[in-house]
């Protein structure tokens, strides 16, 4: 955490950038407490209340990076890698011009690659799948919503220091403010909710025609706009069902039914 903390320093420095670091007191048993990347809302307030142009946030051992915009917007993965993926492209050093993301990643991100002639690839959950298929294919950025962004030209992992580097580099050359560098990605509602079921029946949510059916019907419903996922957990007797859309309080609703479905069927 120390070195970090001396990284960011000594970067921010380098680029003659006015900076004010938070949470900087480690006792040993602090780590995350009310702060960085799974804590936003002290940062939120400090950009907005201090006239910040971003704010950056680290989790706990650094390899994931988080930004808030001037407006106390959050900037997660999928924007990041929207304004990463869009300056790469701009400079001819996108790979391919291909993005790898996973299949948590917000419908968005997928709307924005199609709209930006950007091939857009999608993995199972995890940064290692992320990291195997931008190995097997030649691409060289990739990442989740969580914050974890590849890029292979630096690194052969997700690293916080390297993905915030990234981001005040663009926002410099550009000259705009953070929440104009996020105008190229619109993020859709995203609900996601647990249904505890049986763990011997937890992927059987496959097998079940009425369940296969209610699925089928809000993809349909949808057309395009919105997203159906399951996901079985790998280690708690629960199936994950995330619905995206354009209407939050509608999809929280068909979310709901449908997770109680699965749990009715499959318990």
């Amino acid at each position: 955490m120390v070195l970090r903390q001396l990284l960011q320093k000594k970067y921010l420095q380098h680029f003659g950038i006015k900076h004010y670091i938070l949470n900087n007191t480690p006792n040993g048993v602090n780590i995350n407490e009310n702060c960085g990347s799974t804590h936003l809302d002290v940062l939120k307030k400090y950009v907005v209340e201090n006239n910040c142009n971003l704010g950056i946030a680290y989790d706990g051992d650094g390899d994931r990076c988080l930004a808030v915009d001037n407006k106390g917007n959050e900037i997660d993965g999928d924007k990041l890698l929207a304004i990463i993926s869009n300056y790469m492209k701009e400079k001819g050093t996108l790979k391919n011009d291909t993005l790898v993301a996973t299949v948590m990643s917000n419908l968005g991100l997928g709307k924005y690659a199609e709209k930006n002639k950007i091939h857009f690839e999608q993995t199972k959950v995890g940064d290692r799948y992320v990291l195997e298929k931008m190995l097997e294919k030649g691409y060289n950025l990739g990442g989740e919503q969580s914050g974890h962004i590849i890029m292979l030209d630096y690194n052969p992992t997700g690293d916080g220091i390297l993905t915030s580097l990234m981001l005040v580099k663009i926002l410099l050359e550009k000259n705009v403010s953070s929440s104009k560098l996020c105008d190229i990605i619109q993020i859709y509602p995203q609900v996601l909710i647990n249904a505890k079921v049986n763990s011997d029946k937890k992927y059987d949510y496959e097998k079940d025609e009425e369940i296969k059916l209610e699925i089928e019907k809000l993809e349909k419903e949808f057309s395009g706009n919105g997203r159906v996922l399951i996901r079985p957990s790998g280690t708690e007797p629960l199936v994950r069902v995330m619905i995206e859309g354009q209407d939050k309080e509608y999809i929280k609703t068909k979310a709901e039914s449908l997770a109680k479905l699965i749990e009715k069927k499959l318990n």
